[in-house]
Formats: C-alpha cells, structure tokens, sequence
C-alpha cells in the first residue's frame, strides 16, 4: 500500500467522524474507537510516540469517553499529516500476525459487551487487509488500472482464481464481506450476534490457515 493509499484511509475516517459531529450514539462512539485505535496500530510503527500517546489516552483517568475518542482523533489526525508531508515511508507488512490477534481480540471483547456492530466492522477490516497482503504475495494487483483499491470482493475472486484457497474459502469470504459492508453501511438489523460471532472463529481460522 503507497502512502497516497494510506492518506486516503485516514482521510476517510477523520472525514467520517467530523460529518458525524457531537451527537453521537454509544453505537457510534465504540465503532470509531475501534477504528481509530486500529489505524494507529496498523499504520504507526511501534515504538512511537502515536502508540504512546493512544496508551496514554485509553489510560487517564476521571475523562470522558468522548473526551478520550476526540484525542484519539486527533492522534490520527496527526498520523495522516505526516503521511501526507512525507515524514513517514509506508509500512509495508501492514498487519503482523499477532497484531491480527490483537485485532480480533478485540473484537471479541466487543461481541461480549454486545457491540456486535463494531465487531463486524473490525473484524471484516482484518479481513480486507489479510486479502490484500494474500494478494502481494501471490503477486496479484491490489489497485485498478486507474490507481483505486479493488473493491475485496473482486480480491477474493481473484485469489480463489489462482487456487490461493479453494472455492469453500471463497464463499465463506463473500459471506463475510457482505455482512461487514451491512455493519458499515448501518444495516444493523440484517444480522445477528451469533451470525457476527461465527463471522469471528471463521476469519481467525482463515487467517491462521491462509497466510
């Protein structure tokens, strides 16, 4: 992923949150927390100063729930900056296995706390990116001629193509996908938490098999 690839990420998600503005739902606050701690993992190296400050923030005390996401925005805020003036080169293993773990892990933290929402998003996130880092080592395009990401299900296709995994993984993926783009398109309704949780042991099998 190049880094105008990666401004646009950030770009979207700070956009998301300021069109959101002040009234947000718990929904809503949990589902940009996820995602913002889940930037700054992906796209921060480890040992610095963006990781350190999320710690900071996730960690003081007497402050609001709002207060502490509207920091962790603006640690984001701050990572998209230096993306786009080119003080950071792109990391190039975005997801190591054990940060999927991580992610995962936390999903199923939010799954517990019956934010099945959030959980789908996070968890087809993990999804997409493991699709894309399947695709560098099968040395399968991940942009459209154009420079666009490929939408993931066009990714799966493709990979299936190539016999990266058969045509049950390849189902299970779609299925997956489909119920992550309902999650982040607020159709809330069209899935269950048991459907969310299976989405969960399916991803982190696939992940650990397919790599």
């Amino acid at each position: 992923m190049n880094v105008d690839a990666i401004v646009r990420q950030l770009d979207s998600l700070i956009e998301k949150y300021t069109y959101a503005g002040l009234a947000l739902s718990d929904r809503q606050e949990s589902s940009f927390r996820a995602s913002a701690m889940a930037a700054i993992d992906r796209l921060a190296p480890s040992d610095s100063a963006y990781h350190r400050e999320r710690e900071a923030i996730l960690q003081a005390p007497y402050e609001l729930d709002r207060a502490k996401l509207d920091r962790l925005m603006g640690v984001v805020d701050s990572l998209r900056e230096a993306y786009s003036v080119g003080a950071m080169s792109p990391i190039q293993d975005l997801i190591r296995a054990e940060v999927f773990d991580d992610f995962l892990e936390m999903a199923e933290h939010l799954l517990e706390s019956d934010y099945k929402d959030p959980a789908a998003v996070l968890i087809g996130g993990v999804l997409e990116q493991h699709l894309r880092k399947l695709c560098i080592k099968a040395t399968i395009l991940t942009t459209t001629p154009d420079g666009k990401p490929k939408r993931a299900e066009a990714i799966n296709g493709e990979l299936a193509s190539k016999a990266v995994y058969n045509k049950l993984d390849q189902k299970s993926v779609t299925a997956w996908l489909d119920l992550r783009n309902k999650a982040a398109h607020a159709e809330y309704g069209a899935y269950t938490v048991e459907q969310v949780r299976t989405m969960l042991f399916g991803v982190r099998d696939f992940v650990s098999r397919i790599g």
